[in-house]
């Protein structure tokens, strides 16, 4: 798209969208699309579904004043910190886990102020894509286990059989096969919410089946303030965190790049990817003052943009509001925790098996030479330290999945010699 020919597209969408009920429905719509990533992490990692609708709407807000509100983006709940996050609640509780979250926003903040002073060359060299690629490889693999137990009706450790595994498997199909025929056969804003459409099957499925307690949803008040968490620090829980970051944060770069090419603008410039990244890592910071999940932009959103034409920026304010509002809402909180754990393992098949293959896309879109001694070091030692489980420890400190996984692909890219050029 040339300059004349966004600029052309702008004023449509502006005109399209030019009084609050066009703006607010549009907004609406941004919503729906992100919903059910949105609420499937929190349900996973033990967070407030509520909280998790609260902070994905104030970190949009703080994303918007710290770009000037050019960039027509979503920001909510990143799948990245699912292990850690998982890790982080069951070793040390909620709060403690905020405290790193809080450090890991930190780490975005930093690298915007070295973006600032250096750009983004600094950045690509200290994290390549052949240490990028395997560490999101290792946040997809390691999440495998989880989702499979899930899948046929156990808790995520496998320890306890939650439901009979015949109606699990009915639940987890159904919801994984509507989840793959939404992504590749529909058209239109529906292929943009496969997510959505797998929950509401697979619930459907189990409404069916008699395996939904609503208890929850009737005690629940219509209105009440979501269950805030505040942060209490923890020194292990931050230095567990802040190497987490590193693998999102790079591929911040990437949705950045996304949604210019959508809107035909160079993000990068203006407002300058300081002031994306920025906006991340303040989004992520305050997520973690109310017990929420980190904030990540959502290429979901940067779809229904593309195929709506929706460039205009204050369609995302709506958005973000009608998140806030959400939040409060007491019985849509209680009905999301009714969801049976089996569907959501469904879906978490597909989503944890695509996060790994974004990895292995970055290292065959990038042309990582694995003929190469040096590369196939890095990548062999960063799969086996995060998928097998290696931990380091001095005391009560300890490393381990994907923190442990990213400083030790960081340092071998770092000491190892490069090939020769001839």
């Amino acid at each position: 798209m040339n300059s004349a020919e966004h600029t052309d597209a702008l004023a449509a969408a502006q005109a399209a969208v030019n009084t609050p009920l066009r703006q607010a429905l549009a907004g609406s719509q941004m919503l729906f699309v992100a919903f059910g990533a949105l609420v499937l992490m929190p349900l996973i990692t033990g967070l407030d579904p509520n909280v998790a609708l609260f902070t994905a709407g104030i970190g949009t807000l703080i994303f918007q004043v710290c770009t000037q509100r050019q960039i027509p983006i979503f920001l909510a709940s990143s799948f990245a910190f699912i292990a850690p996050i998982l890790y982080g609640v069951q070793t040390w509780g909620i709060p403690a886990t905020m405290s790193g979250l809080m450090a890991a926003g930190a780490v975005y903040v930093l690298l915007s102020q070295l973006v600032r002073w250096r750009g983004t060359g600094l950045l690509i060299r200290l994290l390549p894509p052949v240490v990028v690629g395997p560490v999101i490889m290792v946040i997809g693999l390691g999440l495998a286990p989880l989702a499979v137990n899930m899948a046929i009706g156990k808790t995520g450790d496998g320890a306890a059989e939650l439901m009979p595994q015949d109606i699990a498997l009915w639940l987890s199909l159904a919801s994984l096969v509507t989840t793959l025929l939404v992504s590749t056969m529909a058209r239109g804003i529906f292929r943009l919410v496969p997510i959505t459409a797998g929950i509401t099957v697979g619930y459907g499925l189990a409404l069916w089946f008699g395996v939904v307690d609503f208890t929850p949803v009737r005690e629940a008040a219509w209105f009440s303030v979501p269950n805030f968490v505040a942060p209490e620090w923890h020194w292990q829980a931050v230095l567990f965190m802040i190497p987490v970051a590193i693998a999102p944060a790079i591929e911040h770069i990437g949705d950045v790049l996304a949604i210019g090419s959508v809107t035909g603008k160079d993000y990068v410039k203006k407002p300058g990817l300081h002031r994306t990244l920025l906006g991340d890592g303040l989004a992520t910071g305050a997520a973690s003052l109310f017990g929420g999940p980190p904030n990540t932009t959502y290429s979901e959103v940067t779809g229904a943009v593309m195929l709506t034409k929706n460039f205009y920026p204050v369609i995302m304010t709506w958005a973000a509001g009608f998140a806030i509002v959400l939040a409060f809402v007491g019985k849509f909180g209680a009905l999301m925790l009714t969801i049976p754990t089996p569907v959501m393992g469904g879906i978490m098949i597909l989503l944890f098996g695509s996060i790994a293959t974004v990895g292995l896309n970055s290292l065959i879109k990038h042309q990582v030479d694995l003929s190469q001694a040096r590369n196939l070091c890095i990548v062999a030692v960063i799969l086996v330290f995060g998928i097998g489980g290696m931990a380091f420890g001095i005391g009560a400190f300890s490393l381990q999945g994907i923190s442990l996984c990213g400083i030790v692909g960081i340092l071998l890219n770092l000491v190892l010699p490069r090939a020769r050029s001839h």
